[in-house]
């Protein structure tokens, strides 16, 4: 029997993609999908249109970093943002790599040791009966956690304090620790958007025990 999806994200198309943006899905995609060979690096779990990973490929050169996205338009946007007129990928962004699909799905093909995971502004799922759809609970934190090298940080930010508390609950039913409740400010387009009547984002920094 073909295992269930447990849908923690919405959709996975929105509007219809331009020409260009069609193409480079179809062509330049596959060609940075994470390999077995590529065993390290920084995860970004819902990188949205990609603005946070393109700032990883940049600060970290010599790293390997993957996004998790399984929402098509985001993606498209990213490789919009990394091609050149002609396709190609500009130089900076060589050490980028997209998983366009559940990230549980890439854990269960390739076993990565990461030394950051970042988790940004994941679908609070407000209503009760939604809470199971909720990403960042006790058995997603685990996995997580057993995907972190030694001293990785899971580097989670939320703007819905309700949901940051959940959280934080979560946590005490898996072996990691809260090693900092503060981070720098990050500027993703979900917090700009936010910005005219926001609540400030709350980070949580968490290591394994």
């Amino acid at each position: 029997m073909e295992k269930q999806e447990i849908r923690t994200f919405g959709r996975r198309h929105g509007k219809k993609l331009s020409a260009r943006k069609e193409r480079l899905v179809e062509t330049v995609l596959p060609k940075i999908a994470p390999t077995t060979d590529e065993k390290n690096g920084i995860l970004e779990i819902g990188f949205g249109a990609g603005e946070h990973m393109r700032d990883l490929a940049l600060e970290s050169p010599d790293q390997i970093i993957i996004g998790a996205e399984p929402f098509m338009n985001g993606v498209a946007a990213l490789l919009s943002a990394i091609c050149d007129g002609n396709d190609a990928i500009s130089p900076e962004y060589k050490n980028l790599r997209i998983w366009p699909d559940d990230v549980r799905l890439l854990f269960d093909k390739i076993k990565f040791q990461f030394s950051q995971i970042w988790v940004l502004h994941p679908d609070p799922w407000p209503k009760a009966r939604h809470e199971k759809r909720r990403l960042l609970n006790a058995e997603f934190l685990t996995l997580l956690g057993k995907n972190l090298c030694n001293g990785g940080k899971i580097i989670i930010g939320t703007d819905h304090w309700e949901y940051y508390d959940w959280i934080l609950d979560q946590v005490k039913n898996t072996n990691l620790k809260i090693c900092d409740s503060a981070h720098g400010i990050i500027k993703t387009r979900y917090q700009q958007k936010n910005m005219a009547n926001t609540t400030e984002p709350k980070y949580i920094i968490l290591g394994m025990e």
